[in-house]
Parts: C-alpha cells; sequence; structure tokens
C-alpha cells in the first residue's frame, strides 16, 4: 500500500473509533466519551495499528481508559472491520498520548514567562521614571 493510502486507512480508523466512543458502542466501564483519538499509524503490511488516545482527564483515567480500550479491541476491530473493505483488518494496539497535554503545559508556561517578562520590564521603567522625579 502506498504512502497516501496508509495515512487515509488511518483517518478512516481513527474516525470509526472515536465514533463507536463517542455513541458509546464499547460497553467498557472505563472507556469515557472524554478519550480523544489522536492519531492511528498503520504498518506497511496492515498487521498492526498503533492508536494514540488522549484527553484532558487526569492520567489514572485516561490509562484506565486505554485498559479497557484494549480490552475492548477486538470488538472494535470486527465493528470497523465489517464497514471496511480492506483485505487484511490490523491488529489495534491502544497507547496513551501526552503530547496534547504537554503542548498545553508548554503554553501555558511560556505564557507566565511572558506575563513575568512583562512585569519585570513594568517595574523598571517605573523606577527609571522615579529617577527622574
Amino acid at each position: 500500500m502506498g504512502e497516501f493510502r496508509m495515512l487515509k486507512l488511518g483517518e478512516q480508523i481513527r474516525d470509526e473509533i472515536s465514533t463507536l466512543i463517542m455513541l458509546q458502542k464499547v460497553k467498557d466501564p472505563r472507556v469515557s466519551t472524554f478519550l480523544t483519538i489522536n492519531r492511528v499509524e498503520v504498518a506497511k503490511d496492515l498487521a498492526y495499528a498503533k492508536v494514540y488516545v488522549s484527553s484532558f482527564l487526569n492520567e489514572s483515567q485516561i490509562r484506565k481508559g486505554v485498559e479497557g480500550l484494549n480490552s475492548a479491541a477486538g470488538f472494535i476491530q470486527s465493528s470497523i472491520a465489517k464497514k471496511l473493505t480492506i483485505r487484511q483488518f490490523p491488529k489495534l494496539t491502544f497507547v496513551v498520548d501526552t503530547s496534547i497535554k504537554d503542548g498545553f503545559d508548554m503554553v501555558n508556561k511560556l505564557n507566565r514567562l511572558e506575563e513575568a517578562e512583562k512585569n519585570q520590564s513594568e517595574g523598571e521603567q517605573d523606577s527609571a521614571a522615579n529617577e527622574e522625579n
């Protein structure tokens, strides 16, 4: 399969898994509707697909949700395989993806640094103005 077709298949699988989670078709109580499927990396031989899951829930809830998705992987695979017409459907493995939360934390840190720098420069300007008077 070509690179573009692998990406397209990954997107289709991501959309289908997201729909199953949103419609609460996965009956495992650990799987929350707040889980987000970020991306799916499909192996070139279609044997395996790694599904990256994230959320703004706390880390223990995300890990429990991923465990629930891994235990329901057979159901998810069979549900999606019925909808997609491909020769071989990949075995799904769900993993925790912290990249969105890490990015959000980094933006917050940068905002705090910018605010501190702004306050410091205002303080220097105020002290310079006081010295002139």
